[in-house]
Parts: C-alpha cells; sequence; structure tokens
C-alpha cells in the first residue's frame, strides 16, 4: 500500500516537473490570450449582442471569454504554470547548488578526459615549484585558485561567475513574483471609470466590467473645475483634451486645479485617474440678439436649445440646433421665428459673421453672440497595489535572463604530479556551463600562455 502510494506521488511529482508540461501550458497561455486581443473585454452586454448575436453572446459569456483573464481556466493555467517552475525549480536546485558549494577539487585522470577542453604539459621543474607558479599566473589571468594537495598530487581550482547558474531560478522566481503582483492587484485593486460634469464633484466610480456597474466608494472627492480643448489648426480636430481636476480630503482640498491630460495622469492615494473621454453635458446656452430692422433697437436673450422667447410684437424665436463648425465657418445656431398665424420660419447664424442675417430681410437680425456649452470629462480610474510587485518582478526577470543567457559559470583545472623521472606532469582542463564554444577560444589563449610561463 505504502509503495502504491509512492508510486502515486512520485508519478504526480514528475508531472509537475515535466518539460513536457511547461511547453504545454505556455502554448495554451498563449492561445488563449489571443481570445483576450480579438475579443475586448469588460464590455456592456448590449455592444457585445450588438457585436455577435444574443446565441453567440450566451456561449461566450458561459465560457468566461469577456472577463477571461479572471475566469477560472485562465487563472488554472496560471496555477499549473506557478506550481510546474516551483516543482522543476525545486528538483535542480539542490544540483546545481551542489556543484557551486561543493567542486571536484581532486579530479582524476577519468575526469580530464571527460572535459572538451584539455591540456598535457611536462615540465622539468619540481611540483613545488610549479605550484606557486601556475597559481599566481591563475590569480592573474582567470581567478585565485583554491589549492588541494593529495596522494602526492597537487590540484588547483579556479572558477568564475558561480552565481550564474543561478540565473534561470532568478528567472523563476520573478515570474512567481510577477504573478503575486497581478492577483493582488486583482483581490485589492479595481478599474472604474466616472463621468465629472464642468463644476461638479463626486466621490464615487463605477468598476468597469459586469451587467450593473458597481459603484466603488473613493473615501475622497474628485471635482472637475474646468475642462478644455485645443484644435490643430485650420481644422476641428481635436489636438489635446484637458481636464482641471481638484481632489478635496476630508474638507480640504489637497490637489488644486491639477491638470489631467493623455499621457500625464493624477495619482491620490494608489487611485491613478486617467484622462479618457469628453463630451457635451446637457443643452447648450445661446447668447442671441436681435436688433429690430426699422427702428434698430436691439434685444439680447440667452436661451437654451428648444427654449422659446417672445420678441416686441408678439412673435416668439427659439434656438432648434446648432454646430460647433458649419462648414468651416465656425460656431452657427439654427434659429426658428413663428409669428402668430404663421408657419415657422428657419434659417441659420454665424456667431463669426454678425452681419450675415441681414441678408435674409425680416423684421429682425439675429446674430450669434455667444455660445456656451457645458463639458464632461470622462476618467478612467484605476487602482493596483500590486503594481510595485510586478515591477519587481519584472526587474529581476531583465536580471535572471541577462545572467541565464549572456552569463556563465567557468572553471579551470590545473592538476601537478610527479614523474619517476624527477619531471613533473600537468593536466589541465576547463569548462562551462554555457556557452561552451566561446570558452573554448578563452581556454586555447590560458593554456597557450601557461606553457609560456612553465617553460620560461
Amino acid at each position: 500500500m505504502n509503495k502504491q502510494k509512492r508510486s502515486f506521488i512520485n508519478a504526480i511529482w514528475d508531472f509537475c516537473c515535466s518539460l513536457k508540461l511547461t511547453i504545454v501550458i505556455l502554448i495554451l497561455l498563449a492561445a488563449t490570450s489571443i481570445i483576450g486581443t480579438v475579443i475586448q473585454q469588460n464590455r456592456q452586454p448590449e455592444e457585445y449582442i450588438r457585436i455577435y448575436g444574443e446565441a453567440t453572446f450566451r456561449l461566450f459569456e458561459k465560457l468566461q471569454f469577456f472577463d477571461m483573464y479572471h475566469s477560472w481556466w485562465f487563472l488554472t493555467l496560471l496555477a499549473l504554470f506557478a506550481i510546474n517552475l516551483t516543482a522543476c525549480s525545486i528538483k535542480r536546485l539542490p544540483r546545481v547548488f551542489k556543484v557551486v558549494k561543493n567542486p571536484n577539487l581532486t579530479p582524476d585522470e577519468s575526469f580530464y578526459r571527460s572535459l572538451s577542453t584539455l591540456e598535457e604539459v611536462v615540465s622539468k621543474e619540481k611540483p613545488e615549484n610549479l605550484r606557486d607558479k601556475i597559481a599566481a599566473f591563475l590569480k592573474k589571468e582567470f581567478a585565485e585558485p583554491r589549492i588541494t594537495e593529495q596522494d602526492g598530487k597537487i590540484h588547483l581550482y579556479s572558477e568564475k561567475m558561480a552565481w550564474a547558474r543561478f540565473g534561470v531560478y532568478i528567472t523563476h522566481a520573478s515570474i512567481l513574483i510577477i504573478f503575486i503582483g497581478a492577483i493582488i492587484g486583482n483581490v485589492f485593486g479595481f478599474k472604474a471609470f466616472v463621468n465629472i460634469v464642468e463644476g461638479t464633484e463626486t466621490s464615487r466610480v463605477w468598476k468597469r466590467g459586469g451587467v450593473e456597474p458597481q459603484p466603488i466608494d473613493l473615501g475622497f472627492t474628485v471635482r472637475c473645475e474646468d475642462f478644455s480643448m485645443t484644435y490643430y489648426e485650420g481644422s476641428m480636430r481635436p489636438k489635446e483634451y484637458k481636464s482641471l481636476i481638484t481632489i478635496i480630503d476630508n474638507g480640504e482640498k489637497v490637489k488644486v486645479d491639477r491638470p489631467v491630460i493623455v499621457n500625464d495622469p493624477l495619482t491620490y492615494k494608489g487611485i491613478v485617474f486617467y484622462q479618457s473621454s469628453y463630451g457635451p453635458a446637457g443643452n447648450p446656452s445661446f447668447t442671441i440678439e436681435a436688433t429690430e430692422r426699422a427702428s434698430g433697437e436691439k434685444q439680447t436673450y440667452t436661451l437654451e436649445q428648444g427654449k422659446r422667447a417672445r420678441l416686441p410684437g408678439g412673435a416668439t424665436v427659439r434656438v432648434t440646433n446648432f454646430a460647433e463648425n458649419f462648414q468651416n465657418f465656425g460656431p452657427a445656431a439654427r434659429i426658428e421665428v413663428t409669428k402668430a398665424g404663421q408657419a415657422p420660419r428657419s434659417f441659420t447664424v454665424l456667431k463669426n459673421f454678425p452681419q450675415f442675417d441681414e441678408q435674409r430681410g425680416g423684421d429682425y437680425i439675429f446674430s450669434l453672440a455667444g455660445l456656451e456649452q457645458r463639458q464632461y470629462t470622462g476618467l478612467q480610474v484605476a487602482k493596483d497595489p500590486g503594481v510595485w510587485v510586478v515591477w519587481i518582478g519584472c526587474t529581476l526577470l531583465v536580471v535572471g535572463s541577462i545572467v541565464a543567457f549572456f552569463l556563465s559559470h567557468r572553471r579551470v583545472w590545473v592538476s601537478i604530479m610527479p614523474l619517476e623521472d624527477g619531471r613533473s606532469g600537468i593536466m589541465m582542463g576547463g569548462n562551462a556551463h554555457r556557452n561552451q564554444a566561446a570558452f573554448e577560444m578563452a581556454f586555447d589563449d590560458l593554456k597557450d600562455n601557461l606553457k609560456k610561463e612553465i617553460n620560461g
């Protein structure tokens, strides 16, 4: 029974450590991430139904394609990947640590023969003299050696960058740290939005995703003091839109008129506000000047769109429509004048050309003196307390990748043994755990220099 139980545990352990499992998980993660790229995430159901239809929407909703990065199956893949990384590291790390901590200090001839880089030299000098000479040479040309004497032989061992063997494990740890940071952000953070009309304030934002967006209390108040846009010269194409935001916390203004533009967000208490969108808020207000043609008497009216005002003589006037840039002539309003017993008459007035309406005729000459349209600013709101954990993980990922791919643990062994004729035999070998070809070129230079040093 114990043997069967142990065999089962060993099978599970081998599965978790499997390189095949790693490859399969990476392929699945890459393939499923395409879904999150093709299908926009966390939109409103109406938008999905309009794009995919009712039946496809229901299927995708059950498969959690609309919020796949929080779906059970995607999180399961991430968990399996984390387990696989951890198991592989646990399995291989002790062996690597042993190689670094307890290197072979007394290699025999069979060990040297197993190396791809090997050189044998015979010297007339005694082993004791060669020991000091070779030790000084290795210290100067490679690294300070560790000297071991055993069975009449002298062994010198030098190494460089032993810690380079741990680069891959730094990379593994960094990926796990990034996962932890992402989990912290998902559990304790949020992504939300809020629309704030100029001159108003709010202390709540609305969480993205779900059928009904959920309100989130910020714990402080956000006020939009002003919203403005600049345009490219000669057109009405927006060049920049900017919000002036004030943060009020416990009745105190802690940030006043802080500009928020695209790529320059505002951050307060770990919550980041990004400029996202804008739009008109409510009906615009128009300042209309009506000049009686006969007397030249001028009247000024402030009207909201659709509201009527009475002119002297009993006629009424209202603004039925407007355009911010009418055929590139600037702001314009469509005015309707109604006289008792007559059909309404409509015409257009231009703000930049106040005399334009004189050509129309009629009892009154109208001009558009002003147009005020309040705007709302649309802000994306994000809180991610795990972002610094993710940044730490990314930094370690870069460091670990550099160490793992560009650095190597290089080792050199030299053994000196006395020969029967009074001379000394020298065996020299080395290897690198990565980029062996480059090491062999360096080793060739090292052994040539050692020969020169020995032979004087």
